[in-house]
């Protein structure tokens, strides 16, 4: 999945986490993508950016998934160190 979105080199698009929790039942996984601004999530999703973007190869290995996504604004970061 990752190596799919770098490679649309999207203008404002900052990283992406892919995090995953193994509780006793089932694994769960959830993305977290950054960008510059709104409009760059517009310019990667389209107007409809807040369905959720689940691509054909993971949604063929997933057993579910959210239909939509949510944003955030980051308020505070702090450097490493």
């Amino acid at each position: 999945m990752i190596p799919g979105i770098e490679a649309k080199q999207i203008p404002g698009f900052r990283g992406v986490e892919v995090l995953r929790e193994d509780p006793d039942r089932e694994v769960e996984f959830s993305t977290a993508m950054t960008f510059d601004s709104l409009d760059s999530v517009v310019a990667f999703q389209g107007p409809d950016y807040a369905r959720a973007c689940v691509p054909d190869r993971s949604s063929a290995v997933l057993s579910r998934w959210d239909d939509t996504s949510r944003h955030y604004q980051i308020r505070a970061t702090r450097p490493q160190g």
